[in-house]
């Protein structure tokens, strides 16, 4: 993470999910999953819910018949090497110019966004199914200005910062993640791999997303929604 913290620890133990509705895959039944990366990403942030949604697998059993839905791929301001948290490379797949459609993007905690990074959000928002940010990744997304007026999750020790940054938007405290229509947060760290299982059943529906988290041992249920 690239922000000074507010050391303030928090329980994650419950949800806030306000107008959200089934996400239907592409007529072709993919997903294409638009990971925007720069200096400094979160590793854990972009590659949990890399992780879950690579290990989807659908009408058939796994490894011998069905199908993987989701494509996966990176994307940045230019095509260049770059360093993510613990000195990770990472060349981007695509740029903004040449990045093929995204139905889902996902925004990990990162450096600042350039004013060209968040023109590529709004301008994807428009045409996507759902744009999904994890820990501070949120502070990248309220900067587009699309979470104003409505509600959002960060990082428990970012909270402060968040809130006095970021007035016109309502924090949650004490969440795994926030979804508000086409727009979702959530909290530091591992709570994206919760959201991604989310994301997952909203588009496959719940023995769909059970079934990833068996198949990753993945006993958190902090992405089940009663």
């Amino acid at each position: 993470m690239t922000l000074a913290p507010q050391n303030k620890a928090i329980q994650l133990d419950h949800l806030d999910v306000a107008g959200v509705d089934e996400l239907v895959p592409s007529a072709d039944g993919r997903v294409n999953v638009s990971v925007l990366i720069s200096e400094g990403a979160t590793v854990i942030d972009f590659c949990g819910p890399w992780e879950v949604f690579q290990d989807v697998w659908i009408d058939g059993p796994r490894n011998v018949s069905g199908r993987a839905p989701f494509r996966l791929f990176t994307v940045a301001e230019r095509r260049e090497l770059l360093r993510a948290s613990g000195g990770l490379q990472i060349m981007p797949d695509f740029t903004f110019g040449d990045a093929p459609y995204p139905h889902l993007i996902m925004i990990p905690a990162q450096s600042r966004p350039s004013e060209a990074t968040l023109a590529w959000l709004c301008a994807a928002h428009e045409r996507c199914d759902l744009m999904m940010s994890i820990c501070t990744g949120a502070f990248i997304l309220a900067r587009t200005g699309l979470l104003t007026g409505r509600s959002a999750t960060t990082h428990h020790e970012f909270y402060e910062l968040f809130e006095s940054n970021f007035a016109e938007i309502d924090l949650k405290r004490g969440v795994r993640f926030v979804e508000q229509g086409k727009l979702a947060t959530a909290g530091g760290l591992s709570s994206g791999i919760d959201l991604a299982l989310r994301v997952v059943e909203r588009y496959f529906g719940r023995d769909v997303a059970q079934a990833t988290a068996d198949y990753m041992e993945y006993e958190g249920t902090g992405w089940v929604v009663s």
